[in-house]
């Protein structure tokens, strides 16, 4: 069994993607700049994005985060995300998700510029994406991609099994698995809570992306010798024996399924460390395509 991992991986990225940075300082241009507009404290939300803003300084990217209060109108962040759009210092900027109630999250996330949704969550990037045309592919989905790639795993004419259909991982990850690509050229089924008879389908699966938001929900009597498991969820759970006193688990009972598993991301360590890097190489193509724009 290989653990696919996603921190010395995305670690590589960084170190790529640094070295192309410095490139461009070497040549008189300007590092890439990516925003964050934070809304509130919730807990998850501020360590993701420290975690992001610590790694655009690591590979000299040039960073800026805007903090608002929670009791931030829809109005108001509108205003925000207007004053990025048309910034020419920055080259691509994220709303982090989720946003309080009272703002309509759809509404936010179609004001972003299109050519700086290095989320890659826009109507437009979404379609680009589906019709297979250039886009910024959505972080988490691209992390993946990449992780499938770099390890040499063969996708093409392989049955893949989606778990979840989030407009965020699920659907995205069923569309380019399908398409013509190196980790693609896939036989893809996505699977959900509707889903009947759901362990004879992920029986027959080679490659199973589990992203269904349950922790310890797939387990090992559902899957067949030599699967390769791409683990996305990540769920704090009580655990006495923890000084933290919880335990970070993924939506994959690690235990059960790791026996049969030819390949598997842990939680932890796995695709949480991805997402960071494939928003960094989207800023860094921003970038380019401003430089060749302007």
């Amino acid at each position: 069994m290989i653990l696919l991992d996603g921190k010395k991986t995305s670690k590589d990225i960084k170190e790529e993607i640094a070295i192309e940075v410095a490139k461009m300082k070497a040549n008189g241009k300007k590092a890439p700049h990516l925003a964050a507009i934070l809304v509130g404290t919730d807990g998850a939300s501020m360590t993701y994005v420290s975690a992001k803003v610590k790694a655009c300084e690591q590979i000299g990217f040039v960073s800026t985060l805007i903090d608002l209060p929670v009791e931030t109108t829809e109005e108001k962040l509108l205003q925000e995300i207007e004053k990025l759009n048309k910034s020419t210092e920055v080259d691509g900027f994220i709303v982090q998700l989720p946003l309080p109630k009272h703002i309509d999250e759809q509404k936010v996330l179609e004001a972003v510029d299109v050519d700086k949704d290095v989320d890659g969550f826009h109507p437009t990037n979404v379609g680009r994406m589906a019709l297979d045309l250039p886009c910024f592919l959505p972080a988490t989905p691209y992390g993946i991609l990449e992780l499938l790639e770099r390890y040499n795993i063969e996708t093409s004419g392989k049955n893949v099994v989606v778990m979840g259909r989030s407009h965020i991982v699920g659907r995205p990850m069923s569309i380019l698995m399908s398409q013509k690509r190196k980790a693609g050229d896939a036989t893809v089924t996505l699977v959900h809570s509707r889903t009947k008879d759901l362990k004879s389908i992920t029986q027959q699966a080679d490659i199973i992306i589990v992203a269904i938001g349950i922790s310890e929900f797939l387990k090992g009597d559902m899957v067949k010798e030599g699967v390769v498991i791409i683990d996305v969820g990540i769920t704090r759970l009580p655990d006495a024996t923890k000084k933290s006193g919880f335990r970070l688990a993924g939506d994959v009972d690690f235990k059960s399924v790791s026996k049969k598993a030819s390949h598997i991301t842990p939680v932890p360590g796995g695709v949480g460390p991805m997402t960071i890097a494939m928003l960094l190489k989207n800023t860094l193509l921003a970038r380019e395509r401003h430089s060749v724009n302007s």
